[in-house]
């Protein structure tokens, strides 16, 4: 019996010493762990991973950038009955532990020993928090011993309530959506403050395995879920019967939401992702930034809508182009059949895709994505064929002339009633909305639709600017000594040209002119003086002017061919140049991002304010200084030009805007392959550009070609109507430096006020012709004779 106690009492003094030594042991491997968790200051500036947000200037989100779908609440904002189903599908003795659940650890322990795995974890909510923000999800006993050491460190760092907020805004709910706030809008699309019992316990159930129990793709074991969560919640009694009885009997309500953006603004939205992708890094998607542009997303769908318009109308002015594709189908066949065909096929806005299923004489019947609609013949009878751009075919005279059955069409719904035929249109084109005085941009459109043509026309199409360029070598022969009343030959010429040989170019009516005014020649658009001025202020002396406006060098050509616009040019430059007449002549550089604010809500960058510089050159480089690029009386003399261009010449059309401080410039270039108009009024400066991504020939169409009064003007009076409402008539009150004389029409030269062919023309002080007859002076000066030769007249 001796040697038997003695037996025992050895073994126990074994099996403590090894204990001891085994406790040591994991106690030193245990320490050597802690130099690779992070440290207390770590763990107390835990940064949430938030996507990057863009906003409009009337905060409008345009766009979302970033994988995790986050929206951080604080946790005195959650909802009691979500964070009751959390504890109770997760750790109900959260609020008592240190961290660790020891029992679960040992059952956890036990269950893995005996299937040789490491599928059991008994993670409390603590140590959830811990493996998501700082270690692996790999499953091994020594990442789950550093879990436990940094549970017990989370704890001594922070309060329970601290760490119960870091895990409902970290912990992954399936479908990118990280954290209870975001989860509600994905599958409930409303904040966690407007979640029922049920609705709040299918969320509480997600973070164990978010696929498995993903409410939209498994919504059976959701449910099961659900109410397991429901049974705890009633046992650790948060709720009674009749609310787990209610609950558990409510169907499942969850469905995918996407983000739902505020605004539609592709273009600008990218210009900002890629603005502060180019600040701050790829960090940008994680670090909780929300920048602010510049855009008014009233402006923006005014523009959007306007350039969608005007270019479906120019699209079917040219014809039907046919089908996108064909398909056979029958009276059998299946809907999901059509349903996976019309899926393969891009949605443009209001611009749906169709089978056509049925074809009556006058109408034909198509199948949208879930339902059959008609179209009648006021929807499809301006359906002509398509031969070429300056071509279509006869009227059609019944439906079967357009469409077969199983055509693959596109249908849009009809500006009164009923639906229309449509087609994407092939030409392409851009808008550029700018405050002059500011810079700040107002709209900005760089297609017909962003997501079927990233490509930003407004800002990287280089495209020739036609007669939108004469402007500016009007401003040119200003500043050289010519006046709007300076008289300069329409007539036939002959030059040579360093690019193009002996050149002789042509007015776009193919008349010709004799002398003929500045003023009248600029409304007109006429081509031969533009060439006749460039030749007598030297390229040279022209090239190094238009500097002045923000264009470079090397997008001036130094031929003769830059009379008619042979330059290289995007919209957003264009805008800037014609902003220099609009604010009196400065050079201010457009910009789009108004304030950058971050996580914290502290607002880390603003827009600075623009400051008008007399004496500043335009080289500084300095966007917030506008230099002077032009005198206030060229800038004001000129905007009476532009302005007549619109009472009198070729953009008539714009009368209808019933706006007297109204004024710009048609441009069309020497091949029609590109069309513009390029204006301004009140505060704000558009230009507007039409034409095809791989130039070409923009035709003719109703006996006209499509030149910028009749491709691009339209656009711009359509987004001018609604952008002007916001801003007042600009003033018009000349300068100092401006005198009045009243002239004759046809000669140039001073007249009595009782010449019926007479009216008052502006010209800076100095440059008036000498006169007897009635003259208004704003200040004196002596006569400028221009610098000019014969060759004019």
């Amino acid at each position: 019996m001796k040697l038997i106690g003695s037996l025992l009492a050895k073994l126990i003094g074994a099996g403590l010493a090894l204990g001891l030594a085994a406790g040591i042991g994991l106690a030193l491997y245990a320490m050597s762990l802690l130099p690779e968790l992070p440290d207390a200051d770590t763990i107390a500036d835990i940064q949430l991973k938030e996507p990057l947000r863009v906003y409009t200037s009337d905060a409008k989100l345009i766009g979302e950038y970033g994988n995790e779908r986050r929206t951080p609440i604080d946790i005195e904002h959650v909802p009691q009955a979500l964070i009751n189903a959390i504890l109770a599908a997760e750790d109900d003795g959260f609020y008592e532990h240190p961290g660790i659940d020891i029992r679960g650890i040992i059952r956890a322990a036990i269950a893995n020993l005996r299937s040789q795995g490491t599928g059991q974890g008994a993670s409390t909510i603590t140590m959830q928090v811990a493996r998501n923000y700082f270690l692996t999800p790999e499953k091994t006993y020594r990442r789950k011993l550093k879990e436990v050491l940094l549970a017990f460190r989370l704890e001594n760092q922070l309060n329970k309530d601290a760490i119960l907020e870091l895990y409902i805004n970290k912990i992954f709910l399936g479908h990118r959506a990280y954290g209870f706030a975001a989860a509600s809008f994905v599958y409930y699309g409303k904040p966690l403050a407007e979640l029922d019992l049920a609705q709040a316990a299918m969320l509480a159930g997600l973070p164990k395995a978010p696929s498995k129990n993903n409410p939209v793709s498994n919504p059976h074991n959701a449910k099961q879920r659900r109410d397991y969560v429901l049974r705890r919640m009633q046992r650790l009694e948060y709720i009674d019967q009749t609310q787990f009885a209610a609950a558990s009997n409510s169907p499942v309500t969850a469905s995918r939401h996407i983000a739902q953006l505020e605004a539609d603004a592709p273009y600008i939205a990218e210009m900002g992702r890629s603005y502060m992708l180019e600040k701050y890094g790829d960090t940008v998607y994680e670090s909780g930034y929300n920048v602010y542009l510049t855009i008014d997303s009233r402006n923006q769908l005014a523009a959007d809508n306007a350039l969608r318009r005007g270019l479906m109308d120019y699209d079917q002015r040219h014809g039907y182009r046919g089908s996108i594709h064909s398909v056979q189908i029958t009276s059998s066949t299946p809907v999901n059949q059509l349903e996976e065909t019309l899926n393969e096929v891009p949605q443009s806005q209001e611009l749906q895709p169709g089978i056509v299923v049925e074809i009556g004489k006058h109408s034909f019947k198509a199948y949208l994505k879930g339902d059959v609609v008609e179209v009648d013949w006021d929807g499809m009878k301006w359906a002509r064929k398509y031969v070429s751009s300056r071509k279509i075919g006869a009227e059609p005279g019944r439906a079967g002339d357009i469409v077969n059955a199983g055509d693959i069409v596109y249908i849009k719904p009809g500006k009164e009633t009923g639906w229309e035929l449509a087609q994407l249109p092939a030409v392409a084109g851009a808008i550029v909305s700018v405050e002059p005085k500011t810079g700040a941009l107002r709209a900005v459109a760089g297609g017909f639709d962003y997501y079927l043509s990233k490509f930003n026309r407004a800002l990287q199409a280089q495209r020739q600017p036609g007669s939108n360029i004469k402007p500016f070598i009007y401003s040119a022969a200003l500043e050289y000594g010519f006046t709007p009343a300076s008289l300069v030959s329409g007539a036939p010429i002959s030059v040579e040209d360093v690019a193009q040989g002996y050149w002789r170019p042509e007015n776009y009516s193919g008349k010709f002119y004799g002398p003929t005014p500045l003023r009248k020649a600029l409304s007109l658009s006429l081509n031969l003086v533009s060439v006749r001025l460039l030749r007598a202020m030297s390229i040279d002396y022209t090239r190094d002017y238009l500097t002045r406006f923000g264009f470079n060098d090397d997008q001036i050509p130094h031929g003769y061919s830059l009379a008619l616009g042979a330059a290289s040019l995007t919209p957003v430059q264009v805008a800037k140049a014609y902003s220099v007449f609009a604010n009196g002549g400065y050079l201010v550089e457009p910009y789009f991002v108004e304030s950058i604010v971050d996580r914290d809500d502290i607002t880390i960058y603003t827009a600075p304010e623009i400051n008008f510089c007399e004496e500043c050159s335009n080289t500084e480089n300095d966007p917030a200084v506008a230099p002077r690029a032009i005198s206030a009386e060229n800038a004001f003399v000129m905007r009476s030009m532009l302005g007549q261009v619109i009472k009198s010449g070729t953009a008539r059309r714009a009368l209808e805007l019933k706006r007297p401080d109204i004024g710009g410039k048609t441009g069309t270039t020497n091949d029609f392959r590109d069309a513009w108009f390029s204006g301004f009024g009140g505060d704000v400066v558009t230009s507007v550009w039409v034409g095809f991504d791989q130039p070409k020939d923009l035709g003719r169409a109703n006996g006209k070609s499509e030149s910028g009064a009749k491709a691009a003007l339209p656009i711009w009076i359509d987004y001018m109507r609604f952008a002007l409402q916001d801003y007042p008539e600009a003033n018009s009150n000349p300068p100092q430096g401006i005198v009045s004389t009243f002239v004759n029409k046809e000669t140039g030269q001073p007249t009595f006020t009782e010449d019926p062919d007479g009216y008052y023309e502006y010209f800076i002080a100095g440059t008036q012709p000498k006169s007897t007859a009635a003259t208004n002076s704003a200040s004196g000066g002596g006569i400028l004779t221009p610098k000019v030769n014969d060759d004019l007249f």
